[in-house]
């Protein structure tokens, strides 16, 4: 399963992604839309496609990149079941919460505290 978090977890590479969006890239023309070196973006390129958030293909001389959308779309999906799961849970606790009576109005808690002082 590939790691969405190390693919996507640095601009550098989001901003790949982003450009490759657009249409496919010449690896020298995404070399050529950043500031650092070429040996810096082929790591990035490489990080890309082994979590297979890429795909590379050859033309002649030319390596071109192009989003896997598939993978993309299968990370997508799985993140949003993870974080529909967290706040499943979220919600299970505050109901649990509330039921035990255990809830508390803030506002009355800082008037007793007030009267307290008195």
């Amino acid at each position: 399963m590939p790691d969405v978090y190390r693919a996507l977890g640095d601009l550098t590479r989001r901003r790949i992604i982003s450009m490759l969006k657009q249409r496919e890239m010449t690896q020298k023309e995404i070399v050529e839309a950043f500031t650092i070196s070429q040996p810096a973006i082929k790591k990035h390129l490489k990080i890309l496609l082994e979590e297979e958030m890429i795909a590379e293909s050859s033309n002649g001389k030319y390596r071109i990149y192009s989003i896997n959308y598939y993978t993309l779309q299968n990370a997508y999906n799985e993140m949003l079941q993870y974080i529909g799961e967290l706040l499943d849970d979220q919600l299970v606790s505050l109901k649990n919460y509330v039921e035990k009576g255990e809830f508390r109005d803030e506002q009355s808690e800082g008037l007793r505290d007030e009267t307290d002082c008195s």
